[in-house]
């Protein structure tokens, strides 16, 4: 019997607490997921980056007006004007959505700076800015022992937030924490939180990534397919956690790599921001949509990794790392500097228009 529901993706959010967002700012993917039911988006410099390769077209008049408008702003100040206008694209696509909701659902995020994750008072500052163009923003920031700082503060002052360059247990309840602060803070005040809808990321994907990296580092020889649940254990345990202690923050799984990383969260209350790529696949697929939040990973795997892969121990366990340790920790450092790297890549792509090479 066919399912009444357009696809597998909008046929979980009509069915399950579970939300789609797009994991991308693109118009054409973003207006693809809203089809399919998404209820928000998110940017970054790599996202940006991108968007600006594959639809320069609907850009690059407005780089060079930029540049002929305000001769004196650097590459720097240009790169991030055109980084605001890509993110509020997407949020202006997101207003019905947002509207619809009640201002619950529909928002798009915007990441701070990247080499800020040392300096809560950037990230902070740079928050309420981001939040203040528009308003349906959601804003992101590291979850490193400075962003941790910055979420309680940003969060204190109204912004939502959606903290990002997380893989682990502990970091995800530093979140919760943190935010948790900052809404008693704006109540103890009389400020409202009635449209706080604050979320936290765990790049479930990029964790597997890591111990992959880890294995062939070290030598170690798992069984065939393990790894590929290291993400999701990680995840369920902390859903489990804030759902026994009630946190306002909700959980977002990030960074697909194959379908658990869909399959697996679906009929909780959770955000599962999906690349484009994979919602066609999931929407082709025939995996079956229902309600396995609550389904344990196999005994047989968690134990085996947790023997195994002391950064999975770090991973996992409540008290894996010490704030003072997020920033150390593979998976961040691997991902801060791929986020770097894409900003300086974003950066030289707006000096090719200031600055044309002479020699091509």
């Amino acid at each position: 019997m066919a399912s009444k529901f357009k696809s597998p993706l909008h046929q979980m959010v009509s069915t399950t607490p579970t939300d789609l967002w797009n994991d991308s700012c693109s118009i054409k993917e973003l207006t693809y997921a809203i089809d399919h039911g998404a209820v928000g988006a998110t940017s970054n410099p790599t996202i940006v980056y991108n968007v600006l390769k594959q639809e320069l077209g609907l850009w690059e008049d407005r780089i060079h007006q930029l540049i002929d408008q305000k001769p004196d702003w650097s590459e720097v100040e240009i790169t991030w004007k055109i980084f605001e206008e890509i993110g509020l694209k997407g949020a202006e696509l997101m207003l019905p959505v947002f509207e619809r909701e009640g201002g619950k659902k529909g928002r798009l995020s915007i990441q701070t700076n990247p080499a800020n994750y040392r300096n809560a008072e950037a990230v902070a500052e740079q928050a309420v800015y981001f939040n203040s163009l528009a308003p349906n923003i959601q804003v992101k920031a590291p979850v490193t022992q400075a962003g941790v700082k910055a979420i309680e503060e940003a969060t204190y002052q109204g912004v939502n937030i959606n903290a990002t360059v997380c893989f682990t247990v502990p970091q995800s309840l530093a979140v919760a924490d943190a935010v948790e602060r900052g809404l008693k803070r704006r109540e103890a005040e009389g400020k409202s939180v009635a449209d706080m809808s604050p979320v936290c990321t765990i790049m479930v994907g990029r964790v597997d990534d890591w111990l992959k990296v880890v294995a062939k580092k070290e030598g170690i020889i798992t069984t065939p397919g393990y790894i590929d649940w290291a993400g999701v254990a990680v995840m369920k345990k902390a859903y489990g956690i804030y759902q026994k202690r009630g946190y306002r923050t909700r959980l977002l799984a990030a960074a697909y790599r194959n379908h658990l990383h869909w399959s697996e969260f679906i009929g909780g209350d959770v955000v599962l921001t999906i690349p484009y790529k994979w919602q066609l696949l999931f929407n082709q697929s025939d995996v079956e949509v229902k309600n396995r939040i609550q389904d344990p990973v196999p005994a047989e795997i968690v134990d085996s990794l947790y023997e195994q892969f002391e950064e999975f121990r770090k991973a996992y366990d409540e008290d894996g790392l010490t704030e003072a340790e997020f920033d150390t920790y593979g998976a961040t450092v691997r991902t801060l500097r791929g986020f770097i790297n894409s900003y300086h890549e974003l950066q030289g792509f707006i000096r090719d228009f200031m600055l044309p090479d002479p020699d091509k």
